[in-house]
């Protein structure tokens, strides 16, 4: 898979809701690379523009960079760390993680697990809330008060692999999106002017979209992020959203957004057009960036491109390589293709 290192280095490094600050240092030495001029907002979204014909309508496209994570709001005297969840967690799948916590004063980052009931006295009717985990860091109360604190901030720890055909890892939600509009920007020859956006604190309200909005006001937007694939066993097939390895997803409908018919209409014939492997996403219980860009300068035509994802929020998180490879070809040809013809 080309530019595998890339997408490894994205989703191994840690940055939760209003802390992204490793993969901006990614995305920004990556945008470096490839276009024109590069900033950073009070927000933290990274704006990335290549400058073209300023006759022609301005393009926007974008992609999260933040992921889900927790926040600290107590240490406990036995040293065990008490959280808040940021963004959306399923608390089935957090027993037995790896998790890094994050000293808010820069200090060294203090790594733990969550930890699991043993078999042997499981008591199989009970449930957790994730305001019942506690993180074990190996230390005692006082040890552990010197080293974290109060509003400290806590991401998982996980290496992403390749396995048969896919990529499995943490926070591909919405790092492939990240790596994916990169890799677009450092191929993509555009004609007009277009602003690629990283941007923050999706996972709690699609916050830094709706920022960027002030001060960027394009003709045309586009995110991209992933999407629900439930192809597994015990789920009906009117319920998967989208297929592993079927190709980049185009957007009718999620909990936020209705993209615009033309854009959309426009997304899918520049895939027929260049032979890239797509399908219709419907989804109901996720929200994109699309929806806070569709009004926050006003109203803009929007379009949304997705990444089927396969056991989303979680660690083992997995992709489709040829999923991947479509979402960067059709991000490169709505690039290339003249903004006006998107709408």
């Amino acid at each position: 898979m080309n530019g595998f290192d890339l997408l490894r280095d994205l989703t191994e490094s840690h940055g939760p809701v209003g802390y992204e600050t490793e993969p901006r240092e990614i995305v920004v030495r990556e945008f470096e690379r490839a276009v024109d001029r590069v900033r950073t907002d009070a927000m933290g979204n990274v704006v990335g523009t290549v400058e073209g014909d300023p006759e022609e309508p301005e393009l926007l496209i974008a992609a999260h960079m933040d992921e889900i994570g927790f926040m600290v709001r107590h240490v406990d005297d036995d040293g065990f760390v008490r959280v808040s969840p940021l963004g959306g967690w399923n608390p089935e799948i957090l027993r037995s993680a790896r998790v890094r916590v994050h000293a808010d004063d820069g200090a060294d980052p203090v790594d733990g697990v969550i930890g699991a009931i043993p078999a042997h006295v499981r008591d199989t009717e009970s449930e957790q809330d994730v305001e019942d985990i506690a993180i074990d860091v190996g230390l005692d109360g006082e040890a552990s008060r010197e080293r974290i604190a109060v509003g400290d901030v806590v991401t998982m720890r996980a290496a992403t692999e390749r396995i048969g055909e896919c990529v499995s890892g943490k926070a591909l939600d919405d790092r492939a999106g990240v790596w994916a509009m990169l890799r677009a920007a450092a191929r993509a020859d555009p004609d007009a002017t277009v602003h690629y956006v990283a941007t923050t604190q999706e996972e709690v309200g699609l916050r830094g979209a709706e920022g960027v909005g002030v001060d960027l006001d394009p003709d045309v937007a586009i995110a991209v992020d992933g999407t629900l694939e439930r192809g597994v066993p015990g789920v009906d097939a009117a319920d998967r959203v989208t297929t592993l390895g079927d190709g980049v997803a185009v957007k009718r409908k999620d909990a936020t957004v209705v993209p615009t018919p033309a854009v959309v209409r426009r997304l899918e014939a520049l895939a027929e057009e260049r032979e890239i492997p797509y399908q219709r996403e419907v989804a109901a219980n996720i929200g994109t960036d699309t929806g806070a860009l569709q009004t926050a300068a006003g109203s803009t035509p929007v379009g949304a491109v997705s990444i089927p994802v396969r056991y989303h929020h979680s660690t083992v998180e997995t992709a489709h390589v040829d999923d991947l490879t479509a979402t960067v070809d059709l991000l490169t040809a709505a690039v290339e293709a003249a903004p006006d013809g998107l709408r």
